[in-house]
């Protein structure tokens, strides 16, 4: 049985306070050292946790008043309440932290923090630099605020503040100010009085417009405007001399400023904005009520009549819209995301099996997700936060969001009763938990994860066996009333019979120190042939080892840790056909050959690199060297470097265009480097320290070739192209000319790619016309125009047509109907032409008649 140390103060406190119990509202085995490290005071690791402040405060205050950084949980009211009213004291405080989302409820739904203001005595508190009240419910900012005279980073993401308070210039000290996901609609002009602000974030609100003020924050560097209403862009942003990011992004912004054009530093992501569109978009045409059966690849959009489809996506999803699933024919979108830190939060061993996938807009009803797995579930995703929907092949929704599909252990739960009750796991049946009547009435769960098979590598004892990881978890967390029976398998290859029980240990982990402590000896562990039984009242998670070391708590807590890390290789390789198209993919050792294998006809490359050691979403980048270059434009590109996030399950792969630098135009020998990026913060301490140091921030380095340009039309890579001459269609069905084709490009403009996609092009080809001829978007709309047109030479009649549709389907009805106009001109003049070459004919006919019958 694990033994439950009740809190108690270190040798240092006062004779006074050592009565001090923080239990409740702790649990019985949190000591005070675990919340209470010299100037650090953490009370949001347990639910509640905030009301063991007033607890601290009456016992030991000399204590409390040196703490400079303090957290706190915002889910319990009655505990923050009384917390509240003890802040304002610990007038040292440097970093104030009152968030909400930090635990979850029985459904796994994260619980909202329940602050909805500060007191005004929170003014005094004079030396504090960093407040975070996320995940709260203010609908405004709290008075108090202002008059702290050094606070340099406010958070106050995901609330209800509709407005900034007039005089929130006052804040001269802020240099981070995030107000994500608000229901702000305007910005006040005194925001421009912070001189020293250096990053602002007010994405995911209700931005209509921006105040002309915003142009004198001439410190600021980023800018975070993306997910908002904005129209337009103030001319006074050229001003911001400092800006280097600028985020706008799924707004409704139809042109970008010129006077950013002056920032020549600046990187703006300007993704989802209706660019160069006119102010009202055209309505969608018509489209028959036929039930759709084409399968959809590469698409970012496509059609839902109310008759229902069948869409097929890549990545494996499955969209089926039944009959009457719409009253009126709509076009949908989707996109898939990169699995970036903000998207996915993975609990503790779930396992990442897609990218996150983005269906638009929202809100449209009935369809499914199909999914082939098993044991799996799909998370959903609000904008706000992620929800869990548990499914075996496919779910059911009524909103279009964000989801992705995620492994986690097999779940089994039971509801108790004075009865007692017997629980058995769905994965394994020979793991049991019987509970005794009068053992308790709460709710409990048990969540069953099973071992690496390569244990006796990682812990360095080739004799070592496991049994399955067990995560037992129960709500509310208080002990049983009387001891569980737990029967687990003992490790594969040990009997009760013939083994040395010595070496046989029951481990006792603590989730939130992933720490392990050897409990063998405080339980009655009784051992049949093929079973472990042991008796526990706490629940937490318990692991059997068999091993011959001596030291057995240390090596399962690194064995635990390394089960997060993987042995990786990475790959860079170059189409045959084109070397300039290249791919880059990192991948766990074991998958790398069979993935050279299966790119071997279309791709040459170089042998997978060395392997080396990443983590479970660790971020890595990889940069081109010696003569090679990349777009800056992608929104994965970050100062030059191509970024990645790690996921054992994924293909982590990207795929790039590359070409020499400016001015070279011989072959180039670079290379691709790999380096490490930003570290997990929830890293544990031993694996943080060794992933420190300039030399382990280098991964691999792998060559690249890129041949010497040429003009053919099968070379690597047209400068300058000419276009031959080149007509389209055929006079019956429809005929446009050259000079026809070269008007419609110049007025495509910044629709161009959404045409090709319409046209049939795959995203491959257009992205290699974008980059022969990025820096000229005349000559793109030209290449990618007559690019389609060379390929229709032998398609057939019908050629003028598929144009017109793909303007249709583009929105540029405008130039879908100068087309249909065209070609009715080109007919009348073909059929007059007929007219006129049938007279003639026939007058030649009479002339040869009159002379045959002189000749008679």
């Amino acid at each position: 049985m694990p033994l439950h140390l009740h809190p108690s103060l270190s040798s240092s406190s006062s004779s006074s306070s050592s009565g001090v119990c923080l239990s409740p509202p702790l649990p019985p085995s949190v000591e005070l050292t675990s919340v209470l490290a010299d100037t650090r005071l953490t009370l949001d690791v347990y639910k509640g946790g905030a009301a063991a402040l007033p607890l601290l405060w009456a016992s030991i205050p000399e204590q409390l008043m040196g703490v400079q950084y303090l957290t706190v949980g915002s889910e319990d009211k009655a505990g923050l309440d009384d917390a509240l009213d003890v802040i304002p004291n610990l007038t040292d405080l440097h970093t104030l932290t009152i968030r909400g989302h930090r635990f979850y409820d029985a459904q796994g739904d994260p619980l909202p923090g329940l602050l909805t203001t500060l007191p005004m005595s929170f003014s005094c508190l004079s030396q504090l630099v960093h407040l975070d009240l996320s995940f709260n419910q203010l609908s405004c900012v709290p008075p108090c605020l202002l008059g702290l005279p050094t606070l340099s980073s406010l958070l106050l993401c995901q609330n209800r503040i509709s407005e900034l308070p007039s005089d929130v210039g006052q804040l001269s000290s802020l240099t981070y100010l995030s107000l994500l996901g608000n229901k702000l609609i305007t910005l006040p002009p005194s925001l421009g009085q912070l001189s020293g602000l250096r990053t602002l974030d007010v994405s995911l609100n209700l931005l209509q417009r921006l105040p002309d003020e915003i142009g004198s924050l001439g410190g600021l560097v980023k800018l975070e405007l993306s997910q908002n209403k904005l129209r337009q862009l103030p001319e006074s942003m050229g001003s911001l001399s400092s800006l280097r990011e600028l985020f706008i992004y799924s707004n409704d912004i139809r042109v970008v400023p010129p006077c950013l054009n002056k920032l020549p530093l600046l990187k703006i992501d300007m993704r989802g904005n209706p660019l160069g569109r006119p102010p009202t978009p055209p309505p969608l045409p018509p489209v028959p009520a036929v039930i759709y059966t084409a399968v959809l690849l590469l698409l970012f959009s496509f059609c839902v009549s109310p008759a229902g489809c069948h869409v097929f996506l890549p990545g494996g999803a499955e969209l089926l819209f039944p009959p009457g699933c719409l009253l009126t024919t709509t076009r949908l979108e989707w996109v898939e995301k990169t699995p970036e830190k903000t998207l996915v939060h993975l609990e503790e061993h779930e396992i990442l099996l897609s990218c996150p996938l983005e269906l638009r807009p929202h809100g449209i009803k009935f369809f499914k997700v199909r999914i082939e797995r098993t044991e799996v579930v799909v998370q959903r995703f609000d904008g706000f936060s992620w929800s869990t929907l548990p499914t075996l092949a496919c779910c059911t929704v009524r909103q279009f969001s964000w989801f992705m599909v995620v492994s986690r252990p097999v779940k089994d739960s039971c509801s108790l009763t004075s009865a007692g009750t017997l629980l058995v796991s769905s994965a394994d049946p020979g793991i049991k938990l019987h509970f005794p009547p009068d053992s308790t009435l709460e709710n409990r769960t048990v969540t069953l994860q099973v071992s690496a098979a390569e244990i006796q590598v990682l812990c360095g004892d080739p004799q070592a066996r496991v049994s399955p990881l067990l995560c037992l978890s129960q709500n509310p967390s208080t002990d049983f009333l009387q001891p569980v029976k737990v029967q687990v398998p003992l490790p594969p290859g040990v009997t009760g019979a013939v083994s040395d029980m010595s070496c046989l240990h029951l481990l006792h982990g603590d989730p939130a120190a992933q720490s392990w402590t050897d409990i063998t000896s405080q339980v009655s562990l009784y051992v049949t042939h093929v079973y472990a039984i042991f008796y526990i009242t706490h629940f937490s998670w318990y692991w059997l080892w068999y091993t011959t070391q001596r030291i057995v708590c240390g090596t399962v807590r690194k064995v635990y840790q390394k089960l997060k890390q993987f042995k990786v290789q990475f790959l860079v390789l170059q189409r045959k056909t084109d070397p300039s198209q290249v791919i880059l993919q990192c991948l766990p050792s074991n998958k790398v050959d069979n993935r050279v294998q299966s790119l071997a006809e279309l791709y040459d490359g170089p042998q997978p690199s060395d392997m080396c050691d990443l983590l479970e979403g660790e971020q890595f980048f990889a940069g081109f060297e010696r003569g090679l270059d990349i777009s800056t434009e992608r929104p994965d590109c970050v100062e030059g470097r191509l970024c990645f996030v790690f996921y054992s399950s994924l293909k982590n792969l990207k795929e790039v265009y590359i070409c020499a630098v400016e001015g070279h135009t011989g072959p180039v020998r670079g290379q691709v480097s790999f380096y490490r990026g930003e570290i997990p913060g929830d890293l544990p301490e031993e694996l943080a320290r060794k992933r420190k140091g300039h030399d382990n921030q280098w991964l691999a380095t792998l060559p690249v070739k890129l041949p010497v340009r040429d003009n053919s039309e099968n070379g690597f890579l047209v400068e300058n192209s000419q276009h031959p001459p080149l007509n389209l269609g055929d006079p019956e069905s429809g005929y446009l000319t050259e000079s026809n084709l070269l008007s419609i490009s110049l007025q495509i403009g910044q629709d161009w790619r959404v045409v090709g996609i319409n046209l049939g092009l795959s995203y491959e080809e257009l992205d290699r016309i974008q980059y022969k001829s990025r820096d000229n978007l005349g000559a793109l709309v030209l290449d990618m125009l007559f690019h389609w047109a060379r390929g229709q030479r032998r398609a057939g009649p019908g050629a003028v047509s598929r144009l017109v549709s793909a303007m249709i389907e583009s929105g540029r009805r405008d130039l879908a109907d100068e087309i249909e106009d065209t070609v009715r001109i080109g007919r009348r003049k073909y059929s007059e032409s007929l007219k006129r070459v049938g007279i003639l004919g026939l007058r030649d006919q009479i002339g040869l008649c009159g002379r045959a019958q002189a000749g008679l």
